[in-house]
């Protein structure tokens, strides 16, 4: 239920303040479309400051800065997770960009030939909304039979992991093998023993810090850019496995998980016995289970059937062609491999934000946003 009973009308209505919802909000201003950026945060970059404490950004302060504004970071180095937030702080600052914090989209139906955005402090009429909720949704993806484990068992998804002091002492088991799990399981077994259970990703073999990676880098950059799309081959058969099981190890490798005596697990744990999770057909006793399972979309909130059956929405580049004037950004591979890390954001926030100015100036808009917020 709304507590506000207020309602604004405004061309464009982006949901969700990251680096997506930034990044597509400077363009629509260079273009002079009015919008607001909603968010449910106290503050911009709050997403990023809830990671865990050690997480660093794995592509290189150079190439992490959004349209108009360098990262102010040394080339070659990689960013934590709260200059990063404090870095998405700031652009909006400089920018002056609209963002009404302290505002939790509850849904967003149709209205006519635009959109009816429904907020705990209000409601916005629009012609265009930005869906930029986040890279993998917001929801943690646990199994079912979570439900099943001795209740002692401390359980975290990798979401509300923070540090080893939040776990509980004794062994640990990871469920997840992406870059999160492994970078997770490789800190935990500092001072636990700790499993990692769940599919090789693959890796990318050089040390981020390494000379080596100095060199190979750009070729990757230009491969996740422009050959690695929804448009070529490889890249389709890439989106199913990004969206569904993650990306390759990136900081941390197999040879670090064996030299910090992480006991590796390639199968997946599909049962518990005794209260127990059973890995490898064994059951393990463990004190705390971490379930670096990635997330699920949760998009029904939104009341339009735009969602295909595997839960994503049914769009290209961000182009919901069956729902005129509804956008996504900040996809996982919304067009790119890029598309999931900072360097490609702002290519795709451009290329929606190309697509809202044409439906926006053909339909006749005005040209002034809301002011930005204080």
């Amino acid at each position: 239920m709304d507590i506000d009973d207020t309602t604004t009308d405004i061309d464009t209505v982006i949901i969700g303040a990251g680096q997506a919802g930034l990044a597509t909000g400077y363009h629509l201003q260079r273009r002079g479309i009015p919008f607001v950026i909603l968010d449910a945060a106290g503050r911009v970059g709050d997403n990023w400051r809830r990671q865990w404490d050690s997480l660093r950004l794995y592509s290189p302060a150079q190439v992490d800065g959004l349209p108009g504004l360098p990262f102010p970071a040394r080339r070659w180095t990689f960013p934590g997770k709260d200059a990063v937030g404090d870095y998405l702080e700031t652009y909006a600052r400089t920018f002056d960009l609209p963002v009404r914090l302290g505002t939790r989209v509850r849904a967003l139906d149709p209205d006519g030939d635009g959109y009816l955005v429904s907020t705990d402090r209000g409601r916005y009429t629009c012609r265009n909304v930005v869906v930029s909720t986040g890279t993998f949704g917001r929801t943690g993806a646990v199994p079912d039979l979570a439900a099943e484990l001795d209740p002692a068992i401390l359980q975290l998804h990798s979401s509300e992991y923070r540090r080893p002091s939040q776990v509980n002492d004794g062994p640990v088991l990871v469920v997840g093998a992406s870059h999160s799990g492994t970078d997770i399981a490789y800190e935990l077994a500092q001072t636990h023993p700790t499993v990692l259970a769940g599919r090789d990703c693959g890796e990318i073999p050089p040390r981020l810090e390494s000379p080596a990676f100095r060199v190979v880098f750009p070729v990757m950059l230009f491969a996740w850019q422009h050959v690695l799309t929804r448009r070529t081959p490889v890249g389709r058969k890439l989106v199913g496995e990004l969206r569904n099981h993650g990306g390759p190890m990136l900081r941390v490798k197999r040879r670090d998980l064996v030299d910090r005596g992480v006991e590796r697990v390639t199968s997946r744990v599909e049962e518990v016995r005794d209260g127990r999770p059973v890995v490898d057909g064994t059951p393990r006793d463990v004190s705390t289970v971490v379930w670096a399972t990635g997330f699920r979309q949760t998009f029904d909130w939104i009341h339009l059937p735009v969602l295909g059956a595997d839960g994503w929405p049914k769009e290209m580049r961000g182009v919901v062609a069956e729902a005129p004037g509804l956008f996504f950004c900040g996809l996982c591979f919304q067009y790119a491999f890029s598309s999931m890390v900072l360097p490609g954001v702002g290519r795709d926030a451009a290329y929606v934000a190309d697509r809202i100015t044409a439906r926006s100036r053909r339909l006749g808009t005005a040209t002034t946003s809301l002011p930005a917020a204080a």
